[in-house]
C-alpha cells in the first residue's frame, strides 16, 4: 500500500465523465489520508432548487452561468479547506476549456489534477449497473469521451482505468500524482 507522507498538504481535482469512476475514488482516497475533506462538484448543482438549468450537448447561457457558479463554489470550499490544513480531494465533471478555468479558480497549490479515463464502453457498462442516471437520455457517453479527448487540454495526470479497481486507482494516483499531475502555480 502506497503511504503519502504525512507533512505533504496538497488539492486533488479529480475529474472525467459520467460514470467515470470520480466519486468512489475521490471518496477513497480521501480516506487514505489523515486529515482531508471531498468536495463533490455535483452538490453545488443540487443545491439550486428552483431555476436549475443541467449542462446538455448544446447548453443555454444559464447551463453554462451554473456550471460556472458550481466550479467556484467548489474551489472556494477547497481553498478553505486547504487553508484550513486538510488535504481536499475534489471531484468534478470539468471537460474541454472547463478543465482550465477550474484549475485557475482554484488558487491552492500544490495543485494535482487527475483525469480518469477509461474506455466508453467500459464507462457504458459502469452506467448500466448503477442505479442513478447520469446521461439522462440528454448525453451519449460516446460524446461526453469525444469531448474529454478531443477538447480538454493535457493537464495533469491522465489514467485509463478501464482495467482497474477504484482500489488501484488511487494506488496508482497516490504512486504518480506528486510528480505528474501537478499543475503550476496560479
Amino acid at each position: 500500500m502506497t503511504e503519502w507522507p504525512s507533512e505533504r498538504r496538497a488539492v486533488f481535482l479529480i475529474t472525467g465523465i459520467s460514470a467515470a469512476g470520480k466519486s468512489t475514488v475521490a471518496q477513497l482516497l480521501a480516506e487514505r489520508f489523515p486529515r482531508s475533506v471531498h468536495v463533490r462538484g455535483d452538490a453545488f448543482r443540487r443545491m439550486v432548487v428552483a431555476g436549475r438549468a443541467d449542462m446538455t450537448p448544446d447548453p443555454s447561457a444559464e447551463a453554462r452561468a451554473q456550471l460556472g457558479l458550481r466550479y467556484r463554489q467548489a474551489a472556494m470550499v477547497s481553498d478553505a479547506s486547504f487553508e484550513a490544513g486538510f488535504i481536499v480531494v475534489v471531484q468534478d465533471v470539468a471537460l474541454g476549456r472547463g478543465l482550465a478555468d477550474y484549475v485557475t479558480l482554484i488558487r491552492s497549490r500544490p495543485l494535482l489534477v487527475v483525469v480518469l479515463a477509461p474506455r466508453p464502453e467500459v464507462v457504458a457498462e459502469r452506467e448500466a449497473a448503477r442505479v442513478k442516471d447520469a446521461y439522462g437520455g440528454r448525453w451519449a457517453v460516446e460524446q461526453l469521451d469525444a469531448g474529454l479527448r478531443r477538447e480538454t487540454p493535457r493537464i495533469g495526470l491522465w489514467l485509463d482505468t478501464s482495467e482497474q479497481t477504484p482500489a488501484e486507482t488511487v494506488e496508482e494516483i497516490l504512486a504518480r500524482a506528486w510528480d505528474e499531475a501537478a499543475v503550476p502555480d496560479a
